[in-house]
């Protein structure tokens, strides 16, 4: 399914002298207007806008899931379910056992019963099937979609297929909300707090390392995020949204059964998100008011055109979706934002202009000592040794190049240093500790940083927000504070952070572009102010000056002799011969996958090993 990166809610600031309305603020003002005039309107269009609205929570929680995140389900509607479920059984009190009597009728325990039963249900399905990829996870997403949709109609305590009828409403106090017009402002009170609260989620720490999980879990687990901590939470978000949705639609209908809960129902809430625009909150609110709307209209002109009945509708939608894909793989927010010169949620993560509290930095080792030690390290691909038998050892305060031709095996060597890969064989040291089993996370969190040979980075989120992941481990503020904007403080200083990160690599300028304008050679300096604002002790990096121009080459060598002078350890790869050997301390040759001849530049340089195997030339 095609959808529209997360950073479209976060992109860059619009160009200079452009003076272009939020989308976002358009299409509140278009959202109140018409809520406001809503329950003048006769029941049933009430009824129709209520439904919009519960459809609308749901797809909140799918845009996160899968434009946001990258993970496709097609199980949200179970969790809708769950939620339904669970206060229909609460409020027929009739049916509750004598040591939950007390709680019967109780919406508010119903609520509480409803999101903890999803949040459990949901906490299961997502430990098994999470660690899936590719297709095998919309795959399971069904499979479980189906199995919970069948075990509504198994239980008779449940009413079976037939479902429990006749359902108390909902009262609040001294207010009973029986009638469509009378929660209708709460239906819609609690889409706009939903909305508010992942537009704030999306704006913090905790946002950006869900964001990155589309496209990018091999860099962020490398900058120390818990990549199926952020999968697993997204997950569960979704789900619990899915269950408020659920609760109100007790409330609503006054009656439940497993029909609305099936499969079918999870595809149109994807449809819905496709629609409006898949990668961004507006999107769930906009495609669930097209689709439902347009649903009910074609289900009232098809029969009619045709002159007999059927689920002509079905046959619409899915000519529809695949034009949409076409034409607005944006969806229609996204496409109404370009063709009326509307501007996508410019980024609110921006450097704050007064001074902040700087973020505490890592005590450097002692300049001289051991940092890293690599002994006897092999790596294996079936019969292909890309490395073998390597030993090597880094010290505070200086720089290393691994050297060699294209294939050598450098950049497998450097994906086992940062515990990207694991060793066939032979140890690797980190400040005296071996790395055996840890996660790229852990040595993050120990201090080694790096960068990728292919450039890695979140192409339509701003190079400010690249920058500030690398620093994802410097905060703490969790997703509850996130979510109600009380991390403000700590992010001003994850931002100020990252800006004098980008002043360091000569991007300052460009925080707020979006990263995948930049040039290769500008993708670069990102990565390395990316890799610097994690904090490091150990910095690697992987052909750091492929693709720089002159200027900037000796920019990076500045940089890095500043590094040195701090006491960071720098290892890196390159193939820059000139831009090495004016810069390093000492340099490393691998061929084949083994290590020839280590020594000072100037030595290397003439060794004929060297200038056989690597350069070309025998002496």
């Amino acid at each position: 399914m095609s959808y529209v990166p997360p950073s479209n809610l976060h992109g860059g600031a619009p160009a200079a002298g452009a003076r272009r309305l939020p989308v976002a603020r358009v299409l509140l003002i278009a959202l109140a207007l018409a809520l406001a005039g809503v329950p003048l309107l006769p029941a049933f269009y009430v009824t129709l806008f209520n439904n919009i609205g519960l459809a609308a929570l749901v797809v909140l929680g799918v845009v996160l899931l899968t434009g946001v995140a990258g993970m496709t389900s097609f199980g949200q509607a179970a969790f809708v379910g769950t939620g339904a479920y669970a206060t229909a059984w609460i409020a027929s009190a009739s049916a509750l056992p004598s040591w939950l009597a007390w709680a019967g009728g109780s919406p508010w325990f119903a609520l509480l019963a409803g999101l903890l039963v999803t949040l459990c249900v949901a906490g299961l399905l997502g430990l098994l099937t999470l660690r899936l990829s590719g297709h095998y996870l919309p795959l399971g997403t069904i499979a479980w979609g189906i199995a919970v949709y069948y075990l509504f109609g198994t239980f008779q305590s449940l009413g079976g297929h037939n479902g429990l009828a006749n359902l108390p409403a909902l009262q609040l106090g001294p207010w009973a909300l029986e009638r469509g017009e009378q929660i209708f402002y709460l239906i819609w009170l609690l889409v706009l707090a939903s909305g508010w609260a992942l537009h704030n989620l999306l704006d913090s720490r905790s946002g950006r390392a869900i964001r990155a999980l589309n496209g990018g879990q091999a860099m962020a687990a490398s900058m120390g995020v818990d990549v199926f901590r952020a999968k697993l939470t997204a997950f569960l978000l979704a789900a619990l949204l899915a269950s408020l949705s659920g609760w109100l639609y007790v409330y609503t209908q006054r009656f439940v059964s497993p029909t609305p809960f099936g499969v079918n129902q999870g595809i149109d809430y994807l449809f819905m998100a496709l629609i409006g625009g898949a990668g961004q909150l507006w999107g769930a609110v906009v495609g669930a008011g097209l689709f439902i709307l347009a649903k009910d209209w074609l289900q009232d002109w098809l029969p009619r055109i045709f002159g007999e009945t059927g689920n002509f509708e079905a046959i619409v939608f899915g000519v529809l979706i695949i034009l949409v894909m076409h034409r607005a793989p944006t969806g229609v927010v996204g496409w109404l934002s370009q063709r009326l010169g509307l501007r996508n949620h410019a980024a609110r993560s921006r450097a704050p202009g007064a001074p902040v509290a700087a973020l505490p930095r890592r005590a450097l080792p002692a300049r001289g000592s051991t940092v890293l030690e690599v002994r006897g390290l092999t790596r294996r691909f079936g019969g292909l040794v890309a490395n073998h038998d390597i030993s090597l050892d880094l010290h505070a305060g200086e720089i290393l190049a691994v050297i060699g031709p294209n294939g050598a095996g450098k950049s497998t060597l450097f994906n086992q240093l940062s515990c990207c890969d694991v060793p066939s064989a032979g140890e690797v040291r980190f400040h005296g500790r071996s790395v055996a089993g840890w996660s790229a996370r852990q040595i993050a969190a120990a201090g080694l940083a790096r960068t990728f040979q292919h450039v890695k980075l979140l192409p339509r989120m701003s190079v400010l927000e690249n920058v500030t992941i690398g620093a994802h481990l410097r905060g703490s503020q969790g997703l509850a504070r996130s979510m109600l904007r009380l991390d403000r403080e700590e992010e001003a200083r994850l931002l100020a952070e990252a800006q004098r990160q980008l002043d360091r690599v000569g991007l300052g300028a460009l925080a707020h572009t979006e990263a995948g304008n930049l040039s290769l050679g500008q993708q670069r300096l990102l990565e390395i102010a990316r890799a610097l604002c994690a904090d490091p002790s150990v910095l690697l990096l992987d052909e750091p000056a492929a693709g720089l121009r002159h200027a900037e080459k000796q920019a990076l060598a500045a940089l890095l002799g500043r590094l040195r002078e701090e006491g960071m350890a720098v290892l890196l790869v390159e193939h820059d011969m000139d831009f090495v050997m004016g810069l390093v301390d000492r340099v490393v040759v691998v061929v084949f996958g083994e290590k020839i001849v280590e020594g000072l530049p100037a030595a290397v340089q003439s060794d004929p090993r060297v200038l056989e195997a690597y350069l070309g030339a025998s002496t």
